[in-house]
């Protein structure tokens, strides 16, 4: 086993996941790497992402790899934000803290989640950098309002709506177990998540000068409106397969919607982004930057802060090397047209972009 008080013994994004799992219960595990009902939907984003086959180009003059992006005025050192994880105090001492410091220290984005503590001002003061607060709604229009203030006073750079989530799916994972996370555990209000819908965002955008992000956009059509409702940020999203299952797998609906939105917002890309060679296949379909969430955690699960910042810097290096061998010196060189469909070589799960985990039973 390797000694994880030193993050740099971390060589491959594999060993972070082991370690995670050595220091992780099982309910905990559970609740991180599971979906809804049959997983189905979790399965199929990682087969979709399998399901492409990259198009290398040679002798492009690729010296100096450049793998940063921006996102909504922000330079980011590698596009791969981190995405908001409810209850992350259940996998690090200091919950939404550690992955705030982390981005800072890393140069990137964090998400807060509203159902992570602790609460959004102490995480603000925490870390300087961009930082955007998700919000889920569990009140009336006041109380919307006051977490927006209250997020624009912190100095959060975007406020995001996850909307796909106006019913809390069956974790199947979870209730074999009894499993209730923290921030489960004080959930009310769900009925206010039920009801909300795009006159609330044309209310609150006229209110309101931040820039928003819709969290959970999985159509073309959705995509339309959100971009005629003034939203700055696509976040296509199924929740990582944990919330409607037998969806399509996360990255079959991204060229539909980057053709619909048609630069008008950016767009975020997350579902099951694991390897520097999905991060390139995201942003060749047209991506603006990726977000990690299952990686984050098990990240922060098996050295904190710094482990975070470790799987930033081996994700970072997986995409250099990818983006050089492809004929491109940054992500302007590449497009859909460096990549075509391929048949996936083996059965998808949530850990199988890390075949070497299979042989320890993963």
């Amino acid at each position: 086993m390797l000694e994880t008080d030193n993050p740099d013994a971390f060589l491959a994004l594999h060993e972070l996941v082991r370690a995670a799992r050595t220091r992780l219960s099982r309910a905990h595990w559970d609740y991180l790497m599971g979906g809804s009902d049959t997983e189905t939907t979790l399965r199929r984003n990682r087969q979709a992402l399998d399901s492409i086959a990259l198009r290398p180009r040679v002798l492009r003059d690729v010296h100096g790899v450049d793998c940063g992006g921006t996102l909504l005025g922000h330079r980011l050192r590698l596009p791969a934000i981190l995405a908001p994880i409810g209850s992350m105090q259940d996998f690090v001492a200091g919950g939404g803290t550690v992955p705030a410091r982390a981005a800072a220290e890393f140069g990137t984005n964090s998400t807060l989640s509203s159902a992570c503590q602790p609460e959004l001002e102490a995480v603000a003061a925490a870390a300087e950098g961009p930082k955007i607060y998700q919000l889920y709604v569990r009140g009336d229009a006041a109380w919307v309002d006051d977490h927006l203030r209250r997020a624009i006073d912190a100095g959060y750079t975007a406020f995001c709506f996850t909307v796909d989530l106006d019913y809390y799916a069956r974790r199947e994972r979870d209730i074999a177990k009894r499993h209730v996370t923290t921030s489960r555990q004080y959930a009310l209000g769900d009925a206010f998540q039920e009801r909300f819908c795009w006159a609330d965002i044309a209310r609150i955008r006229d209110r309101f000068d931040i820039p928003l992000i819709l969290k959970g956009i999985a159509t073309a059509e959705d995509a339309t409106l959100a971009v005629e409702h003034g939203i700055a940020g696509i976040w296509v999203s199924n929740h990582g397969g944990r919330q409607l299952d037998h969806a399509q797998g996360g990255i079959d609906t991204l060229p539909d919607i980057v053709r619909a939105v048609a630069g008008r917002a950016q767009i975020i890309f997350d579902g099951g982004i694991m390897r520097g060679t999905d991060l390139v296949k995201a942003m060749a379909l047209g991506a603006d930057a990726v977000a990690i969430g299952r990686l984050q955690g098990l990240a922060a699960a098996a050295a904190g802060q710094a482990g975070i910042v470790r799987a930033l810097e081996l994700l970072e290096s997986e995409t250099c090397i990818v983006l050089g061998l492809m004929g491109a010196a940054s992500f302007a060189g590449i497009d859909a047209s460096r990549l075509c469909p391929a048949t996936p070589t083996a059965p998808a799960h949530v850990l199988s972009a890390f075949p070497l985990l299979e042989e320890e039973g993963y």
